[in-house]
């Protein structure tokens, strides 16, 4: 499928490749074991706001249970997901990989309530978006070299972190946001990311739902695909039963959306026949994406999980406290620096100088983004509960 005869990576001609990347932002040494992708990776793994998403809600807090996904395990399980998709398209690996290890840096605790909660607290300040975070984080909130911030990642890894952008946000974003003014779109390897994390949170959230007591696998028949594949175990396994049997109908699940992205994606690379990344940068329209069909199924699978996951009593109960925890601690910072560990108060103050109240609620929102579920309900013990004096 448009693979160059003697590529050395085997990689499709609109594949992206290390060797012509439109670089990083600082010039950087060539590592002789490593390509450029490969590198990007490494970093992503070695980062301090990698680590911290083992203790980030995925849906349930982290300390409700050990067998929860996480933001950890939730990126680990999209790029294995995206890595496999990517194999069989002929693009690049690595790339992919890069992507899908940092889609989910700037997320905040507490999962979408936290994020929710801090973008109302951003609201008067420029807002807050995980996408545009995680951009953030690796291009300036990481500190590990001596001459510059962030992880300096190549361009590719970069425009694949950002999914959405509002005009006035991709002005501010040069290079990668310069597709949201064009109307363009990014790599196959950024397009595939994207839906490999759908594929992931959609059926893994089914897996947490049913393992938590919060959805009925029952009840999960409404959806008819769900009905479609338990009648499939049912039919191939008649004496399956409780996890193992849900274990089965996740698995089929996985498989019917990688299937579908396949062969619905290989249809429309054909008709485009792009020979290079600009060319699919150039569509207007994306293309990696589900069959009409599936895309309808998807909707529906989604909806049953707002209604019945997402919208929980328990899971409630966790978004509102989560609510009530972000909400107090920014303003609680916002109304004496002091509250902070001192090098966010001094840049606190130094970003206020510059660009008065946005500047000091930038901080305040990188300090709050960058904690786990658990620091989060620590610090906030720590500045509400009079026993908590340290």
């Amino acid at each position: 499928m448009n693979e160059p005869a003697n590529d050395p990576l085997g990689l499709a001609a609109f594949a992206c490749r290390p060797s012509t990347s439109r670089g990083r932002h600082h010039a950087d040494s060539r590592p002789d074991l490593r390509n450029a992708f490969q590198r990007d990776r490494d970093r992503i793994i070695h980062s301090a706001a990698f680590r911290r998403l083992e203790y980030k809600t995925q849906v349930f807090v982290n300390h409700e249970g050990d067998l929860f996904r996480t933001r950890l395990t939730h990126s680990l399980e999209v790029a294995q997901i995206a890595r496999t998709i990517a194999r069989a398209l002929g693009l690049n690996e690595d790339l992919t990989e890069a992507i899908a290890l940092a889609h989910d840096l700037g997320h905040t605790p507490f999962g979408h309530a936290g994020q929710t909660a801090l973008n109302d607290c951003m609201a008067e300040y420029g807002g807050f978006e995980h996408n545009l975070q995680s951009l953030r984080v690796v291009d300036q909130l990481e500190t590990r070299y001596p001459d510059h911030d962030g992880l300096n990642l190549t361009f590719e890894t970069r425009e694949g972190l950002v999914k959405r952008c509002p005009l006035a946000h991709a002005e501010r974003l040069g290079d990668v946001g310069q597709r949201f003014i064009d109307g363009t779109q990014p790599s196959l390897e950024a397009q595939l990311t994207n839906v490999a994390d759908e594929i992931a949170y959609n059926s893994h959230d089914v897996d947490d739902g049913l393992r938590a007591g919060l959805l009925d696998i029952d009840a999960l028949r409404e959806v008819e695909w769900i009905d479609a594949l338990d009648r499939q175990v049912a039919a191939e396994h008649p004496a399956l039963t409780g996890r193992r049997r849900v274990y089965r109908i996740v698995r089929e699940l996985i498989a019917g959306q990688v299937n579908d992205l396949l062969t619905t994606s290989r249809e429309r690379i054909s008709r485009a026949a792009p020979l290079g990344p600009d060319d699919v940068r150039a569509n207007e329209q994306p293309l990696i994406a589900f069959s009409p069909g599936m895309h309808a199924r998807h909707r529906a699978l989604k909806n049953h999980l707002m209604a019945n996951l997402y919208r929980h009593y328990r899971v409630h109960r966790m978004t509102t406290k989560a609510d009530h925890v972000v909400h107090s601690l920014f303003e609680r910072f916002m109304a004496d620096l002091q509250l902070l560990p001192p090098e966010f108060a001094q840049s606190a103050r130094e970003r206020a100088e510059r660009s008065g109240q946005r500047g000091r609620a930038r901080v305040i929102a990188d300090y709050i983004a960058g904690m786990t579920d658990r620091f989060a309900l620590e610090e906030y013990e720590r500045l509400t509960d009079p026993a908590k004096l340290t």
